[in-house]
């Protein structure tokens, strides 16, 4: 596939909202949000708005007769993947293209899994502060999209994917190698995400607090240790070369983890500290912060 001419998106989260507000702005009526009816109404009676702009989307009933679309981006959480891809099915011809934005390591192989015959790109969200809160959804800064293909595998894929972007001016980043990549972002997810929702602190307290910083390297540092056992080989400059991005990050704005605590909502803990508990056994690295923090989290949940 040389074009996209047609995309959607499932899951209407604060990061998601983001960049599908651009791509509906270029691609207008060949731009959909994907959702039940009962979402749909919801977000057609109470709107969105994202930094104050009022953003009406188009939406497209998964009851519909389903067409085929170019590119579906999946901005749902790791546990809402399953129905996600259920609820897609129909929409997914021979040629579409899977960019998954979801936090983790593993969301990719489920798509492979599901689709086994589609081009499914590695793909990640860096630098984005956004979050909302009811209808607001809000941003300092809108990062970028970082993706691609592994040992080569679908190129006419990953060119469409970054015309598009580039078109509908969506940052993106295409990396020598995603792998890598993916494993610094899940990294950074495992550091800051959880030791925030603990602290119950915005990005600020990061940048100001040298103990916090501190912790949160630390619990970054285990991450480093499984991705050498696993061949991937992090090492302490991948965690050096977060600091600038944290620093530039809104000091008010707040991980999806913690926001996800203070609205009383299941958390990615089990895709975060619990997928490195498994690696360590995997591996033989100890992880012991990483099974702290799946403790107090879990309580956190029930709390």
């Amino acid at each position: 596939m040389s074009d996209i001419r047609t995309a959607a998106l499932i899951g209407l989260g604060a990061i998601g909202a983001a960049y599908a507000e651009r791509l509906q702005t270029h691609l207008k009526e060949d731009f959909h949000v994907l959702a039940d009816e009962g979402r749909i109404t919801r977000y057609k009676d109470h709107g969105i708005r994202i930094n104050g702009r009022e953003t009406r989307f188009r939406y497209k009933p998964l009851t519909d007769e389903a067409e085929p679309i170019d590119l579906i981006l999946f901005g749902v959480k790791n546990d809402q993947l399953d129905e996600a891809i259920d609820c897609v099915s129909p929409f997914v011809g021979p040629e579409t293209i899977l960019l998954p934005l979801l936090n983790g390591i593993s969301s990719e192989e489920d798509l492979k899994a599901a689709f086994p015959g589609n081009p499914v790109l590695y793909a990640m969200c860096v630098g984005i502060d956004a979050q909302r809160k009811d209808r607001d959804i809000r941003y300092s800064k809108l990062g970028q999209i970082t993706f691609g293909t592994r040992a080569g595998e679908y190129p006419e894929a990953e060119t469409a994917v970054e015309n598009l972007f580039r078109d509908a001016d969506v940052p993106y980043e295409i990396p020598d190698d995603i792998w890598r990549e993916m494993w610094w972002k899940f990294m950074i997810n495992v550091g800051v995400n959880q030791t925030s929702s603990v602290l119950r602190a915005p990005y600020g307290i990061f940048q100001t607090i040298h103990s916090a910083r501190r912790w949160m390297e630390e619990v970054m540092k285990e991450v480093v240790l499984v991705s050498q056992a696993a061949g991937v080989g992090l090492n302490d400059r991948d965690i050096a070369r977060f600091r600038p991005v944290l620093d530039s990050l809104s000091p008010g704005g707040k991980t999806s983890m913690l926001q996800d605590i203070e609205h009383g909502r299941k958390t990615e803990v089990e895709y975060m500290a619990g997928k490195m508990v498994e690696l360590g056994e995997k591996y033989g690295v100890p992880v012991p912060e990483n099974e702290h923090l799946l403790k107090v989290i879990r309580i956190l949940e029930k709390m």
